[in-house]
């Protein structure tokens, strides 16, 4: 049995910004769906699995913006039966042309996101879904959301190699299997040689092919994992930072602390205050000046 919502949360005329949930009672996939519009999923927690075509699987996590295009069937599976939360963006291809030279086409399925990019999900969502007393100003969202949906589009600009029966193909199956088991259990004590039998490729092997199909060596991979899942709680505020350190898998508040601020560009302390009501234009004015 499937526990799942789905909710349009804001609506102009060039951006849709809704909200999915899922709490699966098993991984199995579910019927094959088709979006109306084209749409990105960016996971606020938890984990899905994309399938689309055969041997072509994408995994979409905190860390991760995946892309649906309309009318184009696709089926979700939930790997571990772990469930999913996330922030979804509808729109049409002549919202960013710029961002899109050859078309819808040329996008890649799936991009990882960068540290503006989380915090503008994050914010977005908390803004969207636990409003404060004044009404939220639509021209914020709306500046908001098209910021985020650019740096989206930005990070999947690659296309993806047509799914093949070869060497390639292999290989990126091998970084999926990767890319689930960190996504379903991104605290654990990973190594290279867990990780290679995962994929079943030698550890030399997996660390080469990662860092050529993700741009990223194994290592930077996980921590970029946690510390995506530990940007929810921070911005929650409701457990001691320590206590999140230690549940992300960091060894310290101390060690947590500087990843963090080496990726986010500030302390999860500084991240945590800043983010109060009223000052969400503050902080996009922070991470868009920092993306420039």
């Amino acid at each position: 049995m499937m526990n799942m919502t789905r909710k349009t949360l804001f609506e102009v005329a060039t951006l849709q910004i809704g909200m999915f949930a899922a709490r699966p009672a098993s991984d199995a996939c579910l019927d094959v769906e088709r979006q109306a519009a084209n749409a990105i999923a960016l996971p606020v927690s938890g984990v899905f699995a994309k399938h689309d075509a055969p041997g072509h699987d994408v995994v979409g996590t905190p860390a991760h913006a995946v892309f649906f295009a309309a009318d184009r069937p696709y089926r979700i599976g939930f790997p571990g039966a772990i469930g999913d939360r996330a922030l979804t963006l509808r729109f049409g291809s002549d919202v960013a042309p710029e961002l899109i030279d050859g078309g819808l086409d040329t996008m890649a399925s799936h991009g990882l996101l960068s540290a503006d990019a989380m915090v503008l999900r994050n914010l977005l969502w908390r803004k969207l879904l636990t409003p404060g007393p004044a009404p939220a100003d639509a021209f914020a969202i709306e500046a908001l959301g098209l910021d985020l949906l650019g740096m989206c589009l930005g990070a999947m600009r690659t296309r993806d190699a047509p799914p093949q029966r070869s060497a390639q193909a292999r290989r990126l199956r091998a970084v999926a299997r990767v890319k689930e088991a960190v996504a379903a259990a991104p605290t654990d004590k990973w190594s290279v040689a867990r990780l290679a039998g995962v994929a079943s490729l030698s550890p030399f092997h997996l660390a080469h092919v990662f860092r050529r199909t993700v741009g990223t060596s194994l290592y930077d991979y996980v921590l970029h994992e946690r510390l995506a899942h530990a940007l929810d709680a921070v911005l929650d505020g409701g457990d001691d930072l320590t206590a999140i350190a230690l549940a992300a898998g960091f060894a310290s508040h101390s060690h947590f602390t500087a990843r963090f601020r080496r990726f986010f560009g500030c302390t999860p302390t500084a991240l945590r205050r800043a983010a109060t009501a009223g000052r969400v234009a503050e902080l996009r004015r922070i991470v868009t000046a920092r993306r420039h």
